[in-house]
């Protein structure tokens, strides 16, 4: 490990010290019942924007519960008594998030069960578990608690009424003190989003609402970047905020009082974000731990998309490019990093893309599943598990490896990774030339890495150079200089190795054909994964080429759409008329 890494995770070692000590010390002098005050009864209800499934409340009623792709039946007995399958199903019972599908059925029973499960978990303290305290777990409950009172209060008496006061007062309390020491990034935002939430839905609140307004306006000024990404460059940040602000917005709207600029500001930036990462199909890119798209909830907060308008071409705060041409889209990762306290999700893709043709994907990232995430999260987050050049079956950022460190940051940081990543683009007479490069190699093997990339004015060809080459008056240094460079393709398309091992036929499930052609290399097909399907991992093909920078610097590559009655030899042929992309 460098200076450099040492001194970056000594930084997050102790921050995480500081945080913790100041949750144990904010806890023991702050009173529990300095907050809510007064907090005899609600006086509104958020709305909730995710999805809600009738047909679920049957199962829960049954004591099924299917959370994280497990199921659990309860036989009779507490759900809250059991031993959880997994801390991702564990999340999901604890923050009641579950209460929507009870809510959505919408009859005497399922109200009544709602009834039953929420006295079950408030009247036996004692037996809750480390887990319920977790501010990610405290916030959710919280929202979730207030959003469905209308569902649980609903013909109940005074008794259970104020029982249920109570209990949500007790979690606000405990989510105050569990902010004390929350993870930056989504966490330490959904954290100030309940709070904000518990004040404007309790009464007699009106200082609270003032104080937790400016501690989110701060946070969200702070993590939402000029062009609208989060701070942590994952895609699905954006999904699983908005989810929460724009309802948000409409409680202080409801309530009569003007909604932070910070707010809306920061909901204004992030909603053409939503279409900036959406394929044709309506999926998002993969990219920094996006897994499969809650196509659901994306169309909801999509309805709330005033502009209608056309993705923006670059993000330079967030560090992505999009091409589009015709019915051809390219997503680039052209940024560096992001800071290592929000970086336990980002993965080591720089310069990795993603092309789709209309509704069909072609080349994607390998992603992250929505269920499971430890077993895959190792190899999803290398460089291998991207479109892009991997130096030495190696990844661009190195991650924090030893188990008890991770332990301590609850997660694996990155702790160095590219510094200098430049992107440009112009418009040439054949379509749009994009040129970046990373030094994310350069430290360990004196390598920086160019990739130019070029989509034709009609969407019909893309052209790729990449080089690998030391900064000019340097040399590589190690024995080794092999490098890859992979395109995984998506589980939908057909993949066959054309006869001169130099290209790869694509059939798309729409029978339109594309050939990959890499005219001065051999072509291989390897066996790959796709992990972010709404089913779970599926077996795909990556096309990968592989050689020795000290031979062969840079090679050329192209994907072409070719016409149904085109042959593939035709295809082939058309790539012997590539442009030669300026480097």
């Amino acid at each position: 490990m460098s200076i450099a890494e040492r001194r970056r995770l000594s930084t997050l070692i102790l921050g995480r010290f500081m945080r913790s000590a100041m949750s144990r010390v904010g806890g023991r002098v702050t009173p529990g019942r300095l907050w809510p005050r007064r907090a005899d009864r609600l006086i509104i209800a958020p709305h909730d924007l995710r999805t809600a499934d009738a047909t679920r409340a049957a199962e829960i009623y049954a004591g099924r519960f299917v959370f994280a792709g497990k199921i659990v039946t309860c036989h009779s007995r507490s759900i809250f008594d059991l031993e959880p399958p997994s801390e991702d199903w564990d999340a999901a019972l604890l923050g009641f998030g579950w209460l929507r599908h009870l809510r959505a059925a919408d009859t005497a029973i399922t109200r009544a069960n709602a009834r039953a499960l929420v006295e079950d978990w408030m009247s036996n303290p004692p037996r809750r578990r480390p887990l319920a305290r977790r501010a990610d777990v405290l916030s959710r409950r919280v929202i979730s608690l207030l959003s469905q009172a209308p569902l649980v209060l609903n013909e109940t008496d005074g008794k259970f009424y104020r029982r249920y006061l109570r209990g949500l007062a007790r979690d606000i309390r405990h989510l105050r003190s569990a902010a004390l020491d929350v993870p930056d990034g989504v966490a330490r935002l959904q954290v100030l989003i309940a709070l904000c939430y518990a004040a404007l839905c309790l009464a007699n609140q009106a200082t609270q609402i003032k104080t937790a307004s400016r501690k989110l306006s701060d946070e969200l000024q702070r993590q939402i970047l000029p062009d609208g990404g989060h701070v942590s460059r994952n895609p699905n940040a954006l999904i699983e905020l908005l989810a929460d602000l724009l309802p948000l917005r409409q409680t202080f709207a409801a309530r009569n009082i003007p909604p932070p600029e910070a707010l809306l500001n920061a909901i204004d930036r992030m909603m053409p974000m939503l279409r900036f990462f959406r394929h044709g199909d309506g999926n998002f890119a993969l990219f920094n731990g996006m897994s499969a798209t809650p196509s659901d909830l994306l169309a909801t907060l999509l309805a709330y998309d005033d502009v209608h308008g056309a993705p923006m071409a670059a993000m330079p705060h967030s560090g992505y490019q999009r091409i589009d041409a015709a019915a051809t889209m390219v997503i680039i990762d052209s940024g560096a990093p992001p800071p290592a306290p929000v970086s336990h999700e980002a993965h080591a893709g720089c310069l990795a893309f993603e092309l789709s043709s209309g509704q069909n994907r072609i080349v994607v990232n390998c992603g992250m599943p929505v269920n499971g995430r430890e077993t895959w999260r190792v190899f999803a987050r290398g460089t291998p598990a991207h479109s892009t050049v991997s130096y030495h079956e190696t990844s661009s950022c190195q991650f924090v490896e030893r188990s008890s460190v991770k332990r301590l940051l609850r997660g694996a940081p990155i702790v160095s990774g590219p510094a200098n990543v430049t992107s440009a683009r112009e418009f040439v007479d054949r379509g749009t030339l994009l040129t970046c490069s990373h030094d994310g190699y350069l430290e360990r093997f004196g390598a920086v890495h160019t990739r130019v990339l070029m989509l034709a004015g009609d969407g019909s060809r893309l052209d790729g150079e990449d080089t690998l080459a030391p900064p000019r008056g340097a040399r590589l240094r190690g024995h080794d200089a092999d490098y890859a460079v992979r395109f995984h393709l998506h589980p939908a398309v057909k993949a066959n190795r054309l006869s001169d091992a130099h290209g790869v036929m694509l059939v798309l499930p729409n029978r339109e054909v594309w050939t990959f052609e890499a005219p001065d290399d051999k072509v291989e097909l390897e066996d790959s994964v796709f992990l972010a399907g709404s089913d779970g991992a599926r077996r795909t093909t990556q096309i990968v080429i592989r050689q020795d920078a000290r031979q062969v610097g840079h090679l050329r590559w192209s994907f072409v759409r070719s016409s149904t009655s085109a042959s593939a030899t035709h295809a082939r042929r058309s790539a012997d008329r590539a442009p030669q992309l300026p480097l």
